[in-house]
This record gives C-alpha cells, structure tokens and sequence, in this order.
C-alpha cells in the first residue's frame, strides 16, 4: 500500500491540464479548457477542464474526477496503479507499505503483461545492436533501408533471433512467468503443451500506447519464402486493442497538437522514414484497415488529417476509403498522392529529406479535387462513368455532418466538375434523405417505436437544464446544471439541497463580510442556518453530516476533501456542482455595455438566497402537509389548532419571501 506522504506529494505535484493534455487536446474557453471527451464519441466538445479546482467533468457523459480518476478511468488502472503512473509522469519515489500477497498478486496482473513487454522489447533491441544474427541481418536491414540510428533507439526497434524459444528462455531467465508470454502473444502453446516464440528472425517494431509503454509488437520477415507471412503482428489482449491503437502517436501526438494536423500513413516503415524527415505529427494504422475508432482517437489532438498513402492502385484504394471514414468522422482531410510505385519510405529516400517535405507540402489536395481527379482519369470521356463518378463524389459530401462544410464543397465540386450547384444541391439532398429513411427503419425495427418526422441534432448536453437554473446572473456561477432534470426532482428538493452543498463546496472556506459577524466562516455559518432543516436526498446528506461533523471537531472542510476523496458517488456529485458546461459571453459587456454581476460580488445575496430557497421549499411542502390534515380533520378542535399552525408557518413563509421577492398570496 503507498503510504500517505506519497498520495499527497503525488496529488500536490500532478496538474490537471499536464495529466489530461497527454490524452486530450485542450483549448482555453473563458476560465476552463475543453476538448472532446475520450470516454465517448462526440463531435462537439463537452468535456471539460478546471485548472484551478484540478478537477475535468464530461457534461456530455458525466464522467469527472481528478488527476487519479482520470488515469483510473482512461487507461482502466486501479487506485495504486494510477497513483504509480503518475509518480513515474513527475518522478516520485513511491514509498509502500507491506501488503498481502493476494492483494500484490491482484494488483499486479495487469502490470505484469507491461512488464513482460518491456522486458521483451529490451531484448529485442539488445540483440539488433549486439546480437551476431540482429547486427548481420537486422540492422543491415535497416541500414540499407536508409535509417539513421537515432530513429531507430527513438522507436526502440529490435531483432528476434530466428530460434524457437530464444525469449523464451531469457524471460523465465529472468524471473518471468511464462503465463504473461503467453496472455501477450508473446509465446504460443502448442496441442501437445509446448511454448514457442510467437516472433522469430523478424526486425521488431515495438507498439506503444499513449504514455509510451510497450502493450505489442508487429515483425517483418526478411525471408523471400512466400509461405512465410510478411508481416506478424501482436494478437489481442488486455493491454492490446489493435483497433484502438495508432503506431507512432505516442512520438506524435504532441507535434499533432502544435501542428494542428496528423499525416495518416500505411506501415510502420513510413512512420520511420517521415520521422527521419523532421516531421513528427504523422502515425500509421499498421495491423489493421484504418477504423472509425482509431479516427476518433487522431480527433483528440487536432481535426485536420493529411493521407499520405502509397502510389499504386492498393494504396489510392485505401486511401479513398479511409478518405470517407475520416469525412464521417466531421474532419477535415487533404491527400497527397506520391508517384506510381512509390511510398512515403521509398519517396523520402529517394528525393531526401528537404525534397520530401516540400512535396508534401506543395502536393496537399481537397479530397475534391483528389478523388475526382483520380476517378475521371479512369472514366475517360464516357458520360456514364463520368454520372457515376460525380455521384461517388457527392456521395463523399454527403458524410460530412457539417452543413456548412457540405455546402462549401458542393459550390467547389460545381465549379471543377462544370455542373450547376441546383443538381449537386439535389443528388446530395436525395442521398441524405436516402440515409436518413434507412436509418429511421433500422431504428424503428430495433425499437418498435415510430422515427421522428424529420432530422434533429442531438444536444450534446442531454436534456436541456430547467429555467430556474437561470436566476443566477452568471451561468458559470449559479445552480450546478442537471444533465436530466426529472420529476422527481421537481417533487422533491433535490435541486434546492445540492444548490446549498454547491455553495458550500464553492465559499464554505471563505469568511462571512456582512452584517458585522466576525471571525465565522461561512461554512459555518451556512450549517448553523440549517440546524433545523432535514436533508432528504442521501448524497447531500452524507456531505452535510461529514461537514457539520468536520466542524463540531474543529476542522473547516475544503471542495478537495470530497472531489479528491476515494468515495466516487461523492466525489461525482462535488464535481458536477463544482463544474458548469456554461460561461458567460464577453460580448454582453464588449458589444452591448451590459454589465452582468458575478455572484461573489454579493455573497449575502447568495448565500442567503441559497438557504431561504431551500426553507422556503420546506415551508410549501409543510403547507401542503398541514392543508391536507386540515380538510381531512372533523374534529372542530383540531381543525382550529391545525389553522393556527398553518397562519404561523404562513407567517415564517412571508419573511423568507420578503428576503426573496416572490409573491405571495393571501
């Protein structure tokens, strides 16, 4: 178990932004960053980044935590292991405590298939540089390739021996087990229960996943024996989803940021050779045809996308597929296309590196203009190839989810292609219409349910907050949003109960500047106001027994405390009123000289208002109780007590609302 001196210099050390930015490509929106959410697929960005509370939520699935929940939920670590991965980020010792060897045994699992494919890219690259068979096959291989040693340590690339358990044996060698080979793909069992290396006299490439560990290997054959496969990739396990998996990113993704464009290419050799370039942002989809998950992941980082495929026919197929994955998607793509016969390894070593780059450069097409100049060339002057080759190229459009972008090209396609916008407009209205009416049958025989009438964008956000969450004047500040509001909140006093831990969670640490009380928080204060109220929803409760308790023994709880603490249905709920997916416009001051207060300019207000809307939610519902007691009581007697109870809780239910400004009637 890490000791508690750790945890804390691991939470004081670790940044929100550093944490999430190596997954995440942030951009500044008023006092938060946003980006689009790595837990769910979305095209609008929703997730977003508190620096200042240390804290992200996700107002498209609710997903939120810290630094360590962020780390638990993306790469599915447990509690220590994240607190270790981020020790390893900003160089922590990490001090333990003894555990139990169940416990280490659980732990460790996951850790253990890391570990062994560390272990095996080590010994990979050991023999490619020291190795009899690795220095006199494999790096000459690589050397005649035109690969400088640098790329080559860069992507850890290797040597396996072409012997049957080399590996192997090295591993058990060294203390691991050979069940981890095995769940790694490492090693292969055979029927009669035989272990072998699964890699054998290949050159090694070495596959890391975001944060640069190893989870997988692909391994060319320099063989020329054609029943041997080119190429071997890694099989799936728990550490590797090919699918999920882009070769390269782990270098890349911080030039993709900076850049704010990925060149996609075909293997893992093409990576090495526009490296050597000086280009960095580019990654491959090497092991699998290019998924729409895995475009998803590029989306992280920027939304512009180059293909740089090979120049033969395989390759322009490939591209033009991947073309329209990535159009799907609501990116943005430009091809460059390289010489028959060539690739973007052999084109970079045959015109070298500066010559390289310029073409890439000065060669970059629409997909427009790519793809119609690559189907026409086929169609010749035949109309009916040509049609349908228009109407391929619409079809690409047709995927774009941006109207806007559609149009753009549409006017585009028009103009290269000599034919009025009105057609283009009505194949494209007609191809959509036609995607729309299967859709809405696949959906209607899933469901049972008929499909709506026409199209709808889905609001990011889930359903739309309740007007009262406007009273604020500041969005950012007032009442947390509820990603769906539903009636039985509107019955109870949910809302009312989390506005007052809202504010808690928000000022409770800060003292109360009015009225002349001294020396009084306003947590406190806000606790001692409430003394005679119950709490009915149970997270809110829990937060306010643990605050009023954090009092009475002399303590002043902090957001922290519960945001940061390991309870997760508490740290969710602080979150989510500690967060808002809504911030003020600069533009009502900037263009319209509206001046629109910010809540901390008057804290009496609402602090106030805060606790006499949750009284006076009280005081209607005792109202209703009392009125209903009143109409069932035949007793003259009662009924007169039941009356001056009401008149006196009336009473109580006026001055709260002289304070709030409602009206009442008599």
């Amino acid at each position: 178990m890490i000791n508690q001196d750790t945890i804390n210099k691991i939470m004081e050390t670790a940044r929100i932004e550093e944490v999430v930015g190596d997954f995440v490509s942030l951009k500044k929106r008023g006092t938060s960053l946003i980006g689009n959410c790595p837990f769910h697929n979305e095209k609008t960005p929703s997730f977003n980044v508190s620096v200042t509370k240390g804290i992200y939520k996700c107002f498209g699935c609710g997903k939120g935590g810290d630094s360590v929940h962020f780390i638990m939920d993306h790469e599915k670590y447990s509690y220590p292991e994240a607190l270790k991965f981020l020790a390893r980020k900003y160089n922590i010792e990490v001090e333990e405590t003894v555990q139990s060897p169940q416990n280490i045994e659980a732990q460790n699992a996951r850790e253990s298939l890391y570990i062994v494919s560390e272990y095996a890219a080590d010994f990979f690259a050991n023999e490619l540089w020291t190795g009899d068979q690795g220095r006199a096959i494999g790096l000459s291989y690589f050397k005649e390739r035109g690969f400088r040693e640098d790329i080559l340590k860069k992507f850890q690339l290797g040597y396996s021996p072409d012997v049957w358990d080399a590996l192997i044996q090295s591993s058990v060698g060294a203390g691991h087990k050979e069940e981890y080979l095995e769940k790694t793909g490492l090693a292969i069992r055979n029927d009669k229960g035989k272990t072998y290396d699964r890699f054998r006299g290949r050159v090694m490439f070495p596959i890391h996943n975001f944060t640069g560990r190893v989870i997988g290997f692909g391994g060319r054959t320099l063989k020329t024996d054609k029943n041997v496969p080119k190429y071997v990739n890694s099989p799936e396990s728990d550490i590797y989803h090919k699918s999920n998996v882009l070769y390269g990113l782990f270098h890349a993704k911080r030039a993709i940021r900076e850049t704010d464009n990925c060149y996609l290419v075909e293997g893992y050799a093409d990576v090495l050779a526009v490296h050597q370039a000086g280009i960095e942002n580019v990654v491959a989809s090497s092991g699998t045809s290019l998924t729409t998950e895995q475009i998803r992941l590029i989306s992280r980082f920027t939304q512009n996308v180059t293909i740089l495929y090979d120049g033969d026919a395989a390759g322009i197929k490939a591209s033009l597929r991947g073309l329209d994955m990535i159009l799907e998607e609501g990116l943005n793509v430009k091809v460059v296309s390289f010489p028959d016969g060539h690739d973007p390894d052999s084109y970079m070593h045959h015109v070298g590196a500066g010559e390289f780059k310029k073409y890439i450069e000065n060669k970059r097409k629409d997909f427009i203009l790519y793809k119609a100049e690559i189907l026409l060339q086929d169609a010749g002057t035949d109309p009916i190839k040509r049609a349908g080759i228009i109407r391929d190229i619409v079809e690409s459009i047709a995927k774009i989810p941006d109207d806007i972008k559609a149009a753009i090209f549409i006017r585009e396609c028009s103009n290269l292609l000599q034919l009025e916008e009105r057609i283009l407009l009505s194949e494209l209205n007609k191809i959509r219409a036609a995607k729309f009416k299967k859709a809405s049958n696949h959906t209607q025989n899933n469901t049972g349910t008929a499909p709506a009438s026409g199209y709808q964008q889905a609001s990011p956000y889930g359903d739309m907050p309740p007007d009262n969450l406007f009273e604020n004047p500041d969005p950012s500040a007032g009442l947390a949003p509820q990603e769906h509001t539903t009636a039985e909140q509107v019955e109870t006093d949910e809302i009312q109960e989390q506005e007052i831990v809202r504010l808690l969670l928000a000022f409770g640490h800060e003292l109360v500047n009015w009225d002349q009380i001294d020396n009084m928080y306003i947590g406190s204060f806000i606790i001692q106001n409430l003394s005679d109220v119950s709490f009915e929803d149970a997270l809110c409760k829990r937060i306010i027994d643990t605050y009023r308790d954090e009092i009475e023994n002399g303590h002043l709880p902090v957001a922290s405390q519960f945001i940061n603490g390991q309870d997760r249905e508490l740290a969710n709920l602080a979150i989510t009123l500690s967060t808002s997916p809504y911030s003020l416009s600069e533009n009502w001051y900037n263009k319209h000289q509206i001046y629109v207060r910010d809540e901390t300019v008057n804290l009496k207000a609402t602090i106030l208002g805060g606790i006499f809307h949750l009284k006076k939610r009280k005081v209607d519902r005792m109202l209703i109780g009392i009125l209903q007691e009143i109409k069932t009581e035949k007793d003259p007697v009662n009924q007169e007590i039941l009356m001056q109870r009401y008149s006196f809780v009336k009473g109580v239910e006026r001055e709260i609302s002289k304070f709030l400004g409602s009206v009442i009637l008599k």
